[in-house]
C-alpha cells in the first residue's frame, strides 16, 4: 500500500488466460442447478415446480439467486443435462441458468509419509500464561484483548459443536450444513476420523480458556462457527452459500482448503463464488466488509505455485504462509506474490507441531500445514477487530502489512520495497505480530474509499521462443484524466495476460514495477495448468516490465513458440494517502486568497444552493447567504448544501453542526443526542446514546438494531420474554424470573408456591425428573437426568470444579463401545453389533481374521457357501469373509 515509497505498498495479482494443447478432464455434472429469477421466492417456488424441480431456497445472501435439485436427473454425469426440465430457461423470470459441476478440493493439512518422534505445542501450550510465541499474542491478552463479541466461521468439514473447548464459544447463527442443508454442522463420523479437520482448525481460534482439557484459542472468547462443505460434492453454488452465510453477523470467515496442491492444477472461484466474495467486501459487517482468510497452500513438494490458486491470489483474501518455530521455510510451503503474511504451523518430522481440538471431543498436538497457519491469523485479527469493531476490510489488510516482522524468518528473496518494508515471496511481510495489530487498531481511522483503475490493454503480439525473454513496457497512467479512478497510492495490482503455449508449466512471469521492484508472477513448475496473483509495488504511473522467459521440459512434445497475445494491468488504490488524508483540505476548503481590489465583481450565474443575496462566484462555497443549510470550516469558510450531511445537524440558524461520533444522525452535540447510531453501535432503548453492547438490563433487537429493556425482575436476558439472569431475590424458572426457593424446591408459576422437586433433583426448575439443576446425594447427572448409576453405553467420570469440588456423572462411552470403563475408544468392555473387542479396543467384525481360509482349495467349504449364494447369511459370511469379498 504506497505510493512514491512512503508506505507499505501494495499486493500484485496476477490473471492468466492460456490456450494449450495439453488435454481437459471431463466435467462432472451434478442434479443441481444455480438459477436467477426475478420476483422473489414465490416466483423461484412456482417455475421450480413447473419444470419437475425442487427450490432449496436462496443460495447464502446472493439475492435471487436460488439452489434447484432435480431428482430424476443423474446424480454424477460427464454430460450435460437434457431433457422436457431444460426448457427452464425459456422462463422470462428466469435471468440466468447453471447445471453445477464438481470442483475438486483438497484441505491444507498434509499426511506425513515417515515415522516421526511425538510432536508438541508450536504456538502455546495449556497454560495461557505461559504462551511462548514471537506472535505476541500474550502481549494483546494482556491489553485486555480476547476475541470478545468477534464472530469466525471455519469454513470445512464441520465442527463438532459439543466439544469441551468449542461448546461454551459456540454460535449456532455462524454455522451451516451445506452438505447436508441443515442448520448441524457436526461432522460426519468414521472409522478413519476424515472429518476432524474443521474442529482442530476451530480449537486454533476460539478453544475456551481455563477448563483444563485441550489447549486454549488465541481468541479464547470469540465466537466460533462452523460450514460443512467439504464433506460432499464441492460446486460453485456450495462454495457462494459458504461465503456468503450470514455476513451481517459473521466477521471472519477461514479456510485451509483449495485447488489440488499438485504442481499442475490451476483454478479457482467460479462466477458466483466470486460474487459471494465481492458482495462480502463490499456489505458485509454493515458495509465494512467480510474479512477473508485463506491458507496459501502445501504443494511446495510438487513445485506448485500458490498463484495458480485463485483463493489465495484474489485481493479479497488475506493470503496466508507458515513458518517452523526456527524460521525455517517448510518443505510444503508455496511461494507466490500473493502471501500478505505468515503464521506458525511445522516443518520437518522433528518440528513440533500444533496443539488443538480433535474429533470425538479429544485433543492432539500433531495439526500441521498451512491450515494450520490460516485459523491462526483468524484469531489474531478478532483480537484486532475486538480493539476496533470499526475496521474495513482494507484497513486489516494495512495493519497486516504495517505490524509483521521479517524477525527470524529465513528466505533468500528478502527485499526492502520502495516504501522501506522488507517482503518475501515465501512469506509476505513477515510475521503476524498481535500486539503491534491491537495496538495500531486502537487508534486507526479508516482508509479512504478505493479507487479502481483499469489501464488500456497492450494488445501487440509478441513470440515466445524458447530460451529466450519476451520483455514488454507498459507506460501507466493511473488514469490521472478521471477523478473517480485515479489512483496514485497503490494497495493491489492486478495483471490481466493472455497467453498461447504448448505447454504453460515451462513458462515464468516477472513484474517490475516503475519504483523498481520486482515480483515473481510465476515460476515454472513440473506440471501446470492457469492463475490470479498478489505483491509488493509503489507508484501506479510510470514504466511496468513484464518478462517471460520459456524454459522447455522434457515433458515438452512439441518446440513450437508461444504468443503473448494481450496484457494489461488494472489498479486499486487512492488517490490521497491512506494514512493522513484527513489532514489534506479539500479544494472546497482551500485558504481564501488576499482580495484584489483591483479585480472585477463576479457577474456570472450562481450556485443553485446560494440564497437571494447572490454570490462572489460559481461554487457552493461562494455563495454570501444560503438556500437551505449551510457547513461552516476551521478556515472560517463555509459551503451551502440542500440538506447536511450524515453525522451533522442542523441548528436554528441553518447551520450543519457535526454530531458526536458516535451518531450516525443527532439532534444534538452531546454523545446522549443521536437519534441513529453509526454502524456497529446500538440505540438505547428509552436514551439517545449509543453503545457498542448492551449493558446488564437490556437486550438486542437486530431488527431495530436498538438495546431495548429486559422485563422488571431480569437482569440479564435475550428477549423480552427470555430471562437469564435474575435480580437479587429471585431465581430463574425456565425463561421467567420467580421469587427464590428452599433448595429442594421450586416456584410454581400457577400456584404461586414453592412445591418440593424430584426425590432425584437437589435442586430444579420443575417437578419433573427432567428439571434437575443439580442432583441429590447418590445420584448422578445422565442426558438431563439424575440416576443412581450409569445406564448402558456411559461411563462414570469425575470432574474438580473450581473450587475444588469433586462432581460426578455419567458420560456416554465411545460410539463403538456397547459398554465401557473410561472415556476413548481404548476402554470399551462390550462392543456394539459390527464390532469385536481386541484389547479394549472395538474393531469392524468385518475385517477377516481367518488365516485357515487363505489355504482352502478350490472346491473348500467357503468356495460353496460363495457358489449358492449363502454369503447374504452372517454367521458365514463372516467364516468366509476372504471368499465372499471376492468378485464373482
Amino acid at each position: 500500500f504506497c505510493a512514491e515509497g512512503t508506505l507499505p505498498c501494495v499486493l500484485v495479482s496476477l490473471c492468466l488466460v492460456f490456450f494449450s494443447s495439453s488435454p481437459c478432464k471431463a466435467r462432472i455434472y451434478t442434479n443441481h442447478w444455480a438459477v436467477r429469477i426475478a420476483g422473489g421466492p414465490e416466483q423461484a417456488d412456482h417455475i421450480a415446480s413447473k419444470y419437475g424441480y425442487r427450490n432449496l431456497g436462496q443460495i447464502g445472501d446472493l439475492k435471487d439467486y436460488y439452489h434447484f435439485f432435480h431428482s430424476r436427473t443423474i446424480k454424477r454425469s460427464t454430460l450435460f443435462s437434457r431433457g422436457t426440465h431444460s426448457f427452464i430457461s425459456m422462463e422470462p423470470k428466469v435471468e440466468w441458468l447453471q447445471q453445477q459441476v464438481v470442483k475438486r478440493r483438497t484441505k491444507r493439512d498434509y499426511k506425513p509419509s515417515y515415522p516421526g518422534p511425538v510432536p508438541y505445542s508450536m504456538h502455546c501450550n495449556d497454560n495461557i500464561h505461559n504462551c511462548q510465541s514471537d506472535m505476541n499474542i500474550v502481549g494483546a491478552w494482556k491489553r485486555g484483548y480476547t476475541g470478545k463479541d468477534v464472530v469466525v466461521t471455519i469454513l470445512d468439514d464441520g465442527i463438532e459443536r459439543n466439544h469441551p473447548d468449542l461448546i461454551q464459544n459456540y454460535d449456532n447463527e455462524a454455522s451451516y450444513d451445506v452438505n447436508g442443508n441443515d442448520m448441524d454442522p457436526m461432522p460426519r463420523y468414521d472409522a478413519s476420523n476424515e472429518n476432524k479437520h474443521g474442529t482442530r482448525c476451530a480449537g486454533e481460534v476460539a478453544a475456551s480458556a481455563n477448563n483444563s482439557h485441550c489447549t486454549v484459542g488465541i481468541a479464547y472468547n470469540a465466537k466460533i462457527g462452523g460450514v460443512r462443505m467439504l464433506d460432499g460434492d464441492v460446486t460453485d453454488m456450495v462454495e457462494a452459500k459458504s461465503l456468503s452465510l450470514h455476513p451481517q453477523h459473521i466477521d471472519i470467515y477461514s479456510a485451509s482448503w483449495g485447488p489440488d496442491d499438485d504442481g499442475k492444477t490451476v483454478d479457482g472461484p467460479a462466477s458466483r463464488a466470486r460474487q459471494a466474495f465481492e458482495n462480502g467486501i463490499r456489505q458485509g459487517r454493515k458495509g465494512r466488509g467480510s474479512i477473508f482468510v485463506w491458507a496459501s497452500g502445501n504443494g511446495g513438494r510438487s513445485r506448485d505455485h500458490c498463484s495458480c490458486d485463485g483463493y489465495t491470489n484474489s485481493i479479497y483474501t488475506i493470503s496466508i504462509s507458515s513458518t517452523a518455530e526456527s524460521g525455517r521455510k517448510p518443505w510444503y510451503l508455496e511461494e507466490c506474490a500473493s502471501t500478505l503474511t505468515t503464521t506458525y504451523s511445522s516443518g520437518e518430522n522433528y518440528d513440533r507441531k500444533i496443539i488443538t481440538t480433535d474429533l470425538r471431543q479429544r485433543c492432539t498436538d500433531s495439526h500441521t500445514g498451512t491450515s494450520a497457519s490460516a485459523p491462526m491469523a483468524a484469531g489474531i485479527i478478532a483480537l484486532a477487530l475486538e480493539a476496533n469493531p470499526f475496521l474495513t476490510w482494507r484497513d486489516v489488510q494495512h495493519i497486516i502489512v504495517k505490524t509483521s516482522r521479517a524477525g527470524h524468518l529465513s528466505a533468500p528473496d528478502w527485499k526492502t520495497n520502495a516504501a522501506g518494508y522488507n517482503v518475501s515471496h515465501l512469506y509476505g511481510f513477515g510475521l503476524m505480530d498481535a500486539e503491534a495489530m491491537v495496538k495500531e487498531a486502537e487508534h486507526w481511522k479508516q482508509v479512504p474509499p478505493q479507487h479502481i483503475c483499469v489501464e488500456n490493454a497492450d494488445k501487440q503480439i509478441r513470440t515466445i521462443r524458447p530460451e529466450h525473454v519476451v520483455r514488454s513496457v507498459y507506460k501507466a497512467t493511473g488514469c490521472t484524466d478521471n477523478a473517480n479512478h485515479h489512483v496514485i497510492y497503490l494497495e493491489h495490482v492486478v495483471v490481466r495476460i493472455t497467453i498461447t503455449h504448448p505447454r504453460r508449466g515451462d513458462l515464468s512471469i516477472n513484474l517490475t514495477s516503475p519504483s523498481g521492484t520486482k515480483s515473481q508472477l510465476l515460476a515454472n513448475r513440473y506440471n501446470i495448468q492457469t492463475m490470479h496473483y498478489l505483491h509488493a509495488f509503489c507508484a501506479s504511473a510510470g514504466d511496468w516490465i513484464l518478462e517471460i522467459y520459456d524454459s522447455p521440459s522434457q515433458l515438452r512434445s512439441q518446440k513450437a513458440p508461444g504468443k503473448l497475445k494481450e496484457w494489461s494491468l488494472v489498479l486499486y488504490g487512492t488517490s490521497v494517502h491512506p494514512y493522513s488524508f484527513r489532514n489534506d483540505k479539500p479544494r472546497s476548503l482551500a485558504e481564501p486568497q488576499p482580495d484584489d481590489e483591483y479585480s472585477e465583481e463576479y457577474v456570472g450565474s450562481c450556485h443553485p444552493e446560494c440564497g437571494e443575496n447572490g454570490c462572489e462566484g460559481p461554487g457552493p462555497q461562494q455563495c454570501i447567504t444560503c438556500l437551505h443549510y449551510f457547513l461552516k470550516f476551521k478556515n472560517n469558510t463555509r459551503m451551502c448544501v440542500p440538506e447536511c450531511p450524515t453525522g451533522f445537524f442542523r441548528d436554528d440558524k441553518k447551520r450543519c453542526k457535526k454530531c458526536s461520533p458516535l451518531c450516525e444522525s443527532c439532534m444534538g452535540s452531546r454523545s446522549d443526542q443521536c437519534s441513529a447510531c453509526r454502524p456497529g453501535l446500538y440505540l438505547m432503548e428509552g436514551g439517545n446514546n449509543c453503545v457498542s453492547s448492551c449493558p446488564d438490563g437490556f437486550y438486542l433487537d437486530l431488527d431495530s438494531t436498538m438495546c431495548r429493556k429486559c422485563r422488571e425482575n431480569c437482569k440479564k436476558c435475550m428477549s423480552a420474554n427470555i430471562c437469564t439472569e435474575c435480580q437479587t431475590g429471585l431465581s430463574l424458572q425456565g425463561n421467567k424470573c420467580q421469587l427464590s426457593c428452599e433448595p429442594g424446591t421450586y416456584y410454581n408459576g400457577h400456584r404461586r408456591a414453592c412445591e418440593k422437586c424430584h426425590s432425584t433433583c437437589a435442586t430444579c426448575a420443575g417437578k419433573h425428573f427432567t428439571s434437575c439443576n443439580k442432583c441429590a446425594l447418590g445420584y448422578y447427572f445422565e442426558e438431563w437426568r439424575c440416576v443412581s448409576s450409569c445406564s448402558v453405553g456411559h461411563y462414570l467420570a469425575e470432574q474438580t470444579t473450581d473450587n475444588g469440588d469433586v462432581q460426578k456423572s455419567c458420560q456416554k462411552c465411545d460410539p463403538t463401545c456397547y459398554a465401557c470403563a473410561g472415556p476413548g475408544e481404548r476402554n470399551c468392555s462390550t462392543c456394539v453389533s459390527g464390532y469385536n473387542l481386541e484389547n479394549g479396543v472395538c474393531v469392524v467384525s468385518t475385517i477377516c481374521k481367518d488365516a485357515n481360509e487363505e489355504s482352502w482349495a478350490e472346491g473348500s467349504f467357503c468356495v460353496l457357501v460363495k457358489k449358492n449364494n449363502l454369503c447374504q447369511r452372517k454367521v458365514l459370511q463372516q467364516l468366509c469373509c476372504r471368499t465372499c469379498s471376492l468378485k464373482g
